[in-house]
């Protein structure tokens, strides 16, 4: 795994923005700029609907060009990402201009997270052995939710500081330190070789990827609700209450990343379903702060290792020439998932409260179990 730990050093970095935004943008958008739940959950799924539409040219970008070029673009559009975040602050006295410009924000840091991921999972990939394939894709996803772990008590404590504007900056900021960091490593190109036609991946990559978006639904409520809940309900430590789930999703990484590889993806990503949809109900019908909190501690754990376990039964799946389109596809089936239901869980909580966000992404959860299931008897052609 050595060779993937500047790789994820890259990766934190840039997404250490993104963890930055999150527990406060939902504050942003319905304090500062006075809008609902609906536009909260719209301008966080307006990100995932960018990365959606970059995904596979990002899986295509580093198949052909390599990775390391796909993360380096990532990390440029990132840096735009911030300049527009200053300029929607610069008419935050129109607030519909102002959310209007932090939606193309949102949009380039879509896609900035598309290429990063896409691009440093390959790259990993490139690098590591074959048996680790699982350990190099929790690994690297490790550092994206470490980051974010790391990045929303510093995002709160900054916000309430600086207000968005410390946000803003520091989205120009770091990712100009990670493309520093990316140029300077040990590039992976892959062998020059015929591509899989999208279609075949797809096909390939269908049924791990709708596991995954199912169970992906729990990403979308804790990061664009989790804090608000905490907020509406009058309970202190929203921001630490992500921590604890981003916490509990890396620690279960470092402890158990390797079950994947050892007793198959579907299998692990089947009994961690069932323990993640367990943390969401607890969080939709507490009573308490501590509850919560204890609810999004169970959840992170469960949902850990559902992302490497079932991109191992999609690497597995997919021809072997074509990983980083395998990759991209799969994470598309989040994006696609997010970006659409993020604005209906946003609506759904307006209606029926933000506890029935929570409660609807447990059963959406347990949706991907039968899926789960299947993979396990299934074998590739």
């Amino acid at each position: 795994m050595r060779p993937a730990f500047p790789i994820m050093g890259a990766v934190f970095l840039s997404f250490m923005v993104i963890g930055m935004a999150l527990p406060v943008l939902p504050l942003h958008v319905h304090d500062v700029l006075g809008f609902g739940p609906f536009v909260v959950g719209l301008v966080a799924g307006f990100q995932f609907v960018a990365a959606l539409v970059s995904r596979l040219w990002a899986g295509r970008l580093a198949d052909s060009h390599g990775p390391k070029h796909a993360v380096a673009l990532g990390l440029m559009a990132a840096i735009a990402s911030g300049f527009f975040y200053l300029l929607s602050l610069a008419v935050v006295v129109r607030p519909l201009l102002s959310v209007l410009l932090l939606l193309v924000g949102r949009t380039l840091m879509g896609s900035a997270e598309s290429l990063v991921i896409t691009g440093g999972m390959t790259w990993a990939l490139g690098l590591v052995a074959p048996g680790q394939a699982a350990r190099s894709i929790a690994w690297v996803g490790m550092a994206m939710f470490a980051a974010m772990a790391v990045g929303a008590p510093i995002g709160s404590a900054v916000f309430a500081d600086w207000t968005f504007m410390g946000i803003a900056v520091a989205t120009v900021l770091l990712p100009g330190f990670a493309l520093l960091m990316a140029v300077n490593l040990r590039p992976y190109l892959p062998a020059p070789s015929e591509r899989a036609p999208i279609g075949t991946v797809l096909k390939a990559v269908m049924l791990p990827g709708l596991g995954f978006a199912f169970s992906g639904i729990t990403f979308g409520a804790i990061t664009a609700f989790l804090t608000l809940f905490f907020a509406l309900n009058g309970w202190s430590h929203g921001a630490i209450a992500f921590t604890a789930f981003a916490a509990a999703l890396i620690v279960s990484r470092i402890v158990a990343g390797h079950l994947p590889d050892r007793i198959g993806g579907a299998r692990v990503a089947l009994w961690c379903l069932v323990i993640q949809a367990a943390g969401l109900l607890m969080i939709g019908f507490a009573s308490a702060g501590w509850l919560a909190m204890a609810g999004a501690v169970i959840c992170g754990a469960g949902f850990s290792l559902v992302f490497p376990g079932l991109g191992l039964e999609a690497v597995r799946l997919a021809p072997p020439e074509s990983r980083g389109l395998a990759m991209g596809t799969y994470n598309a089936f989040l994006d696609l998932t997010l970006g659409f239901v993020s604005p209906l869980l946003g609506f759904l909580g307006g209606v029926a409260g933000l506890g029935a966000i929570f409660i609807a992404s447990a059963v959406a959860a347990l949706c991907a179990v039968p899926i789960a299931w299947k993979l396990m008897h299934h074998r590739p052609a």
